[in-house]
């Protein structure tokens, strides 16, 4: 079982405020979960690989290329712009 000290050095680490009569509490709280992952270590995983997680996804990545619009596409897209200045977009300051 977890000791006092070691549930305020956790409740320091995390930056949580724990109060004095919530100690116990957290204590066999705590001491339960860290006993559950005790169990987890005598499972048989014998050839089961290893993943980092369960969709099977791969990062997919794009080239950083420029791609010019021309004159055609920059009009275009100017229209929708609410104001321009200089032929670019004007926003609002942000600061």
């Amino acid at each position: 079982m977890l000791t006092k000290e070691e549930i305020l050095h956790i409740a320091t680490l995390a930056r949580i405020g724990v109060k004095e009569k919530d100690v116990e509490k957290y204590q066999h709280d705590l001491s339960e979960i860290l006993d559950y992952f005790k169990k987890l270590d005598q499972v048989d995983v014998t050839g089961v690989e290893p993943i980092g997680h369960i969709t099977g996804m791969q990062n997919t990545f794009r080239t950083d290329a420029n791609v010019d619009f021309g004159d055609l596409g920059k009009q275009a897209i100017m229209q929708n712009v609410p104001e321009e200045k200089n032929g670019y977009v004007k926003v609002k300051s942000v600061l």
